[in-house]
């Protein structure tokens, strides 16, 4: 288990991180969200060793993180950081030999990873003639060579076509049936959902949302409604108390409303419309209650 326990960062006078607090468990995805300059990058790297902390404490299965437990550890930055005169073999040896590991069990798992994502050809090519979608497969690769017990993955499918997000997808569900602790950043908030159990959400490097996320989505009232309907009139959709905004595309309309109590209301115009083949409510996206969180704090 991860455990940042109020952890502060400064540099110089500027505070970046102010007494941050969480815990992953063996086998958890937890998101660490933010806009740029959240201070994500220096709560990771405060967590590798790669910056000291201000104040506060940083433990991985109890003990404090120092040289001897970067063997434990994985981590994909979000710039590249692969050594692109090296061939993938080469560059595996040296992240694998700095992991601990041998020679033998370095390649046996770098051939089974490059099987995996259709990149058996490029074992002996160099980093540098490789595509920025190949390169970040590479970059992922190493990160996991070593079946970290914690993995730090920020903006991980940078590049990717949505096949291969789906490849990265289930290696990732793959670590955490294994017992790995990962910590997942993305701006997309779309793969967000569809891992993380718990997050928090940094601003100005204090979290301001943080908690399970089905949890967070139960405790905010807003909902969307989806609805098919011929003959919608949706200015009158509008008009209905609660309605906050009405989103018409091709496809459906949506409705988004104060909270559950307006739905009833809603259904009764929408039932007074020609063949209506969708009604659904469903909890405002993880999106939507970012951009809240976030952004109340900076009009303030």
């Amino acid at each position: 288990m991860l455990k940042v326990e109020n952890v502060t960062k400064y540099y110089g006078d500027k505070l970046a991180v102010d007494h941050l607090s969480f815990e992953v468990k063996k086998g958890e995805i937890f998101g660490l969200l933010g806009v740029n300059g959240a201070g994500k990058t220096t709560t990771f790297r405060m967590i590798i060793g790669l910056l000291d902390m201000t104040s506060g404490k940083i433990t991985l299965n109890n003990k404090p993180i120092d040289y001897s437990m970067t063997d434990k550890i994985g981590f994909l930055t979000e710039e590249r950081s692969l050594l692109t005169k090296l061939t993938v073999f080469e560059q595996a040896i040296y992240y694998g030999v700095l992991k601990g590991m041998d020679k033998v069990q370095i390649e046996k798992k770098l051939d089974e990873y490059l099987e995996y994502f259709h990149i058996s050809d490029y074992k002996y090519r160099k980093i540098k003639e490789l595509s920025k979608g190949n390169q970040q497969k590479v970059q992922f690769i190493t990160a996991i060579l070593n079946d970290p017990e914690l993995l730090i993955l920020d903006e991980p499918f940078s590049g990717l076509d949505p096949i291969n997000v789906q490849l990265f997808m289930d290696v990732i569900k793959q670590l955490k049936e294994k017992g790995t602790s990962i910590i997942f950043s993305s701006h997309r908030m779309e793969h967000v959902e569809m891992f993380c159990e718990k997050l928090v959400v940094l601003v100005n490097g204090k979290s301001v949302l943080e908690g399970n996320l089905k949890e967070i989505k139960k405790a905010y009232r807003k909902k969307n409604i989806h609805i098919v309907a011929d003959n919608l009139n949706i200015q009158k959709l509008k008009e209905i108390e609660g309605v906050e905004d009405v989103i018409a595309n091709e496809t459906e309309t949506i409705v988004k409303i104060a909270s559950q109590d307006h739905v009833k209301k809603v259904f009764n115009f929408v039932k007074q419309c020609e063949d209506v083949s969708k009604f659904v409510v469903e909890d405002a996206s993880l999106n939507e209650i970012f951009l809240e969180k976030v952004g109340v704090i900076y009009e303030g």
